[in-house]
């Protein structure tokens, strides 16, 4: 079964330095027909303005995934971390029993586009955690490369929940599979470009929330960045 989210369908949120798309329920956004799938709870497509930020806030028992498409993101939080998060960079926070920190846009020029992305964690009150990696973006190239997994493998962020994160850039006429063992479920996000998953079309910004198929085909029908969650 595939259950197609449409970017238009989305909750939006203009805050003039900040517009946000919202897949799930978030802040003032209250939908009870999409409070998360599966680990997953946010999903939000963020721009912020240049020079403009999240002032300091507080996260407790999440692991949040961040992923820039575009320009940069200045972090800064209460475990001493100071990074700057770019283009086809990843970053994992593990809240645990709590951390505060700030995100702001550090160019006086260009705009931030990057997703953020919450999963539940596997249990409560865990050590809070933090890593940022860029990976080689010849290695998603037509294929799958593993950037978050539980185990951390082939050197991908540690993420403290049953699941694992792909990223793929395919170009147009390529196809990947995906066999989806019995049991688990999917989630794909489509960052940019156009797609199809089992036949089914979805272009930027839609997602498909995937359970009981046994292979996944995602075909890009132009270019595409693809953003795939195997979840239990």
């Amino acid at each position: 079964m595939i259950t197609i989210r449409r970017s238009n369908e989305r909750g939006h949120a203009d805050h003039g330095w900040l517009k946000s798309y919202h897949t799930f329920s978030f802040a003032s956004y209250q939908d009870p027909d999409h409070m998360g799938f599966r680990s997953l709870r946010v999903m939000n497509e963020d721009r912020v303005a240049s020079g403009q930020g999240f002032g300091t806030h507080a996260h407790q028992d999440m692991e949040i995934v961040s992923y820039v498409l575009d320009g940069e993101l200045e972090h800064k939080d209460s475990m001493g971390n100071g990074e700057v998060l770019r283009p086809g960079e990843f970053q994992r926070i593990t809240a645990g029993t709590g951390i505060t920190h700030s995100e702001f846009n550090p160019s006086s020029e260009h705009g931030t586009h990057f997703y953020q992305i919450w999963l539940l964690p596997e249990r409560k009150g865990l050590e809070p955690g933090y890593q940022q990696k860029a990976f080689e973006a010849a290695d998603r190239q037509n294929k799958l490369q593993l950037v978050a997994s539980r185990d951390g493998q082939d050197g991908s962020l540690l993420i403290h929940q049953d699941a694992r994160i792909f990223l793929a850039d395919l170009t147009a006429g390529n196809e990947l599979s995906y066999p989806l063992p019995t049991g688990r479920h999917a989630w794909l996000q489509v960052l940019r470009g156009d797609a199809s998953i089992n036949g089914k079309p979805l272009t930027a910004g839609d997602a498909a929330a995937i359970s009981d198929e046994s292979e996944l085909r995602m075909v890009a029908s132009h270019s595409a960045e693809l953003m795939l969650f195997d979840l239990t």
